[in-house]
């Protein structure tokens, strides 16, 4: 844990390209327009999505002179990533310097870490420490393989694969420090298209079968929208879109369905008493 009060929220999947970026800065933008003192932590030590969408938003502020009332940015640290030759006292050294980070967190109410699409050393420490673990998923069986494997000729599910022993490690780890309070896992389907509603269904029933078996649950995520690629480069998200200073650049009603598929995100996450105003500040 961060602090005592800090919820930490991962989102995770050893998957690229299934939108953990987008949701990870919705989230943290959420939070923030709705009062919280917010930490964000990129993990992703190749791409820094997270890290470069932040640096974009902190220019786009600073250019058309905003406030942070107007374009709330959280507090962002540098991952404790050690490139030491040894491979384990890099271990060693992440483990410490993890520790350290959080505490940096220690005042905020909640801190969202992006995990890279691989399996590393800094992205299991994150979590075990989860209170949350939110993970996006393309609506397809690729991204179903790091869930569960599926025999190809019944399509029955074998078992857990490698993402989702991952997840019950962390559980594991979680129980074994005596921390109180399990991990609570929310997978998304995320970039639902119209096309292919055949796919779309066998991968949902899947999915709910799967829900079952490991413990998390299951919600829709965010539509296979071009605004929210178009409004990296800014650092904006759809949240900030129509605040004093920002530009309103959707239609009325994409904006509203776009707006309630992130309100309806946020309150499947279930979080703490003290962000059940979040979703309704979503506006």
């Amino acid at each position: 844990m961060a602090g005592i009060s800090t919820h930490v929220i991962i989102v995770g999947n050893e998957k690229g390209g299934s939108g953990k970026t987008t949701a990870a800065m919705h989230l943290i933008v959420a939070l923030s327009r709705a009062g919280f003192k917010t930490g964000a932590m990129d993990l992703d030590i190749r791409q820094k999505s997270l890290s470069r969408y932040l640096e974009n938003r902190a220019k786009w502020a600073i250019k058309h002179d905003l406030e942070l009332e107007s374009l709330p940015i959280p507090q962002l640290f540098p991952a404790p990533f050690s490139n030491d030759d040894s491979r384990q006292r890099a271990f060693t050294l992440e483990t410490a310097g993890f520790q350290e980070a959080l505490q940096k967190y220690a005042t905020c109410d909640f801190l969202v870490i992006d995990c890279p699409g691989a399996n590393t050393h800094l992205s299991r420490l994150a979590h075990a420490h989860a209170d949350t673990i939110v993970t996006p998923m393309n609506d397809s069986f690729v991204d179903f393989d790091l869930l569960a494997k599926v025999d190809p000729d019944t399509g029955e599910i074998l078992g857990p694969s490698l993402y989702s022993e991952m997840v019950w490690e962390a559980r594991q780890t979680r129980a074994k420090a005596g921390v109180m309070g399990g991990i609570q896992w929310i997978v998304m389907r995320n970039r639902i298209g119209a096309a292919n509603a055949h796919n779309k269904k066998r991968v949902g029933e899947k999915l709910e079968n799967l829900s079952k078996r490991i413990g998390f649950t299951l919600t829709r995520g965010f539509g296979e929208r071009v605004v929210y690629r178009e409004l990296f480069t800014m650092g904006l998200t759809l949240l900030d879109l129509g605040a004093p200073g920002i530009p309103t650049r959707l239609s009325s009603m994409s904006h509203l369905t776009a707006k309630q598929e992130i309100r309806n995100f946020i309150a499947a996450l279930n979080l703490p008493a003290k962000a059940e105003t979040a979703d309704k500040r979503v506006a």
